[in-house]
């Protein structure tokens, strides 16, 4: 039987910084001087963005130098390697956050090669088990490492499912599909077929629709299982197709033979303004982030892939902006009903908006799905999140999402994996646009994906914005009786402007209950959650009143406002927006990722400085050293032009 090689050190990732020193220094800590543990240590923190543009042996110098502990980040570079550490020990939702997988990779090329958790998020998991580094939830194993006791592989794969075992018994997921992929069809789970299964939700129909037969899994996924499913879309964006063809190449020579590449996609959406981003300039980053968008365009050129890149370039210089945001443009311009889309983002949910099923997955999944077509995954139970009764004025889809990231059962962890199926009479008012938000935060609500099931706003969505006549089909929603792991109502006439306070998107409070109000420095509208035509709408009403009664952002305060897609910005200039963007004093930004991957202009400098920002996540150090508070579209401005944190309708009370 196998043994899994831990001969040496237990890393015990405490939330005490004395701790953390301590094993550093060479002292061994057990689970009864460890103390309390990190809790939600996200990927942000195992690699920072700093890092992201390693991508071979270099990452083993830098696992969790963006860890925080107390106001510290105590471990520095080499600390691991030179630790001798095999180990990690660490709370409640390990590798919540981005999809990078840049984070267990490094992990592993420090030494480490299992991580015990009390629980852990679903694409960190995922990506580790495709690189081959083991995960468990037993903290017995622990003593038993450290008395020297091998433990056999079997053992520590005998909770997961049957195809997350044979990945990792395979040494990840290239090698398992180099071994055993080589007979990949569709299901006998036809159409028709499931006209006569049980109730079923919208998220089990699109993936039965889209499953796959391989010689290791079923034809019928059930929830808890392995599965292989079909794409209708695939996408990769700059900071992860030079790894992935890193790795396809390093595994199966060159060139490649791509499965289908016409519903293959390429985005360079993240580094557009890293020319400005002070912490790439400081780092001297900028060469490496031109060889990530050499890597990201040849791969584009020799496999005749579609890539949005940047909007213009002079000389091969850097410009400003970039076609848009990858999971936006999916929005604008692929998905539809009813289709199975994956990209190597957490936010790929934010299309589930139209009725589709979309998530995130890693460099490895995709570059698996590349060749062979089949996308791995864990098949998801649903969760269903009724939003009920009337929004009140003021309270936008950013609102809602944050109150109910600020639940207790949610942030217990309740729906970590799951598909957030969003219902109830609210969601029927929102409009595609409002939707996004909520599908799109699934990323920070620990889901699988998120879904709306497709209505005529939907149709006219699409009529609208891309000339299509869709024609709703019956399947096309959840059947009555269709069975979900649970159901939260939420009422949202009590629902008032939300803030979450800076740490994790997690922290919600209502904007009135907050007594002391925060000054603001930077005020940041844009992003994937906030950089839609919509959200303009609300930054232009703000804006708009403002200029009206002589106000202007002041000059202690920079507010920033960035496009998620050129069709945002060309929306704003018919609109008549930008010269009232521009008098109010707000920067504006063409589109990228910017500063909430921490990649340009609206990020923090300093770590006195406090940002407020209509992103998606807060985790120490995402957009800066500085603190952020995450708000809806409105609040943003209206705090920007306050100069502390305040709602519009407070603005508004003030100037009457």
């Amino acid at each position: 039987m196998a043994k899994l090689d831990l001969t040496g050190r237990v890393l015990f990732l405490c939330a005490d910084p004395e701790r953390i020193a301590q094993q550093l220094d060479g002292t061994d800590l057990n689970p009864a001087t460890a103390g309390s543990l990190r809790d939600d240590v996200s990927t942000d923190e195992i690699t920072p963005m700093s890092v992201l543009t390693r991508f071979d042996e270099r990452l083993g110098r830098v696992p969790y130098v963006g860890f925080r502990a107390g106001d510290t980040n105590p471990i520095g570079i080499d600390a691991i390697r030179n630790g001798g550490f095999r180990v990690t020990v660490a709370g409640n939702r390990y590798g919540k956050g981005s999809s990078r997988e840049h984070s267990p990779l490094a992990e592993y090329r420090a030494g480490i090669r299992l991580v015990i958790a009390r629980s852990f998020e679903r694409i960190y998991r995922q990506n580790a088990d495709n690189l081959g580094l083991f995960t468990s939830t037993d903290f017995g194993l622990i003593e038993r490492i450290q008395r020297g006791e091998p433990i056999d592989v079997e053992e520590l794969v005998a909770s997961r499912d049957s195809l997350a075992a044979a990945i990792l018994t395979s040494g990840g997921l290239l090698r398992y599909g180099a071994q055993n992929m080589r007979r990949v069809g569709s299901t006998t789970s036809t159409a028709d077929a499931a006209n006569n299964a049980q109730p079923r939700t919208l998220a089990q129909k699109i993936l039965d629709r889209h499953a796959l037969s391989t010689d290791a899994t079923g034809d019928t996924p059930t929830p808890g299982s392995g599965a292989f499913v079909r794409a209708d879309w695939r996408f990769i964006h700059e900071y992860y197709t030079g790894m992935a063809t890193h790795m396809l190449h390093a595994t199966f020579g060159k060139p490649l033979t791509l499965s289908d590449p016409d519903t293959i996609l390429a985005f360079e959406d993240h580094l557009s303004y890293s020319h400005k981003s002070e912490l790439h300039v400081r780092n001297g980053l900028l060469p490496d982030v031109r060889e990530l968008s050499a890597a990201h365009r040849q791969f584009a050129r020799d496999y005749a892939i579609t890539n949005h890149g940047y909007l213009s370039e002079v000389d091969g210089s850097f410009t400003e902006g970039s076609q848009g945001i990858s999971h936006a443009m999916m929005a604008e311009r692929y998905a539809l009903p009813g289709q199975l889309i994956v990209g190597t983002d957490s936010h790929t949910p934010h299309s589930g908006a139209l009725g589709c099923l979309a998530f995130g997955v890693g460099t490895t999944d995709m570059a698996n799905a590349f060749v062979t077509g089949a996308v791995r995954m864990t098949v998801p139970e649903s969760l269903r999140v009724n939003f009920n009764g009337a929004v009140a004025p003021g309270v936008t889809a950013k609102d809602l999402v944050l109150h109910l990231l600020a639940e207790p059962r949610i942030r217990a962890g309740a729906g970590v994996g799951k598909v957030f199926e969003f219902a109830g009479s609210a969601v029927h008012q929102l409009t595609t646009d409002e939707r996004t938000t909520l599908t799109n935060m699934t990323a920070e609500l620990g889901g699988f994906s998120g879904i709306v099931a497709p209505d005529e706003e939907t149709v006219r969505f699409l009529k609208e914005r891309r000339g299509i006549d869709f024609g709703l089909e019956p399947w096309m929603q959840s059947d009555a009786g269709a069975t979900y792991a649970d159901v939260i109502d939420i009422d949202c006439t009590h629902i008032s402007p939300m803030l979450a306070a800076p740490g994790d998107p997690g922290n919600g409070i209502a904007l009135r209950d907050l007594a002391q109000r925060p000054k603001v420095d930077i005020a940041y509208g844009g992003s994937c959650t906030a950089g839609k035509r919509e959200d303009f709408d609300h930054y232009h009403e703000v804006l708009a009143w403002a200029l009206a009664r002589g106000l202007r952002v002041p000059s202690g305060v920079k507010l920033f406002l960035q496009f998620g897609t050129s069709e945002v910005r060309d929306y704003c200039v018919k609109r008549g927006y930008i010269d009232a963007f521009e008098q109010a004093g707000a920067i504006l930004l063409q589109p990228s990722c910017g500063a909430c991957a921490n990649c340009g202009p609206g990020s923090s400098t300093d770590a006195d400085q406090v940002t407020i920002s209509a992103i998606n996540r807060n985790f120490s150090g995402r957009s800066g050293p500085g603190q952020v508070w995450l708000a809806s579209p409105p609040t943003v401005v209206a705090s920007a032009l306050a100069g502390k944190i305040a709602s519009f309708a407070e603005l508004q009370e003030q100037y009457r």
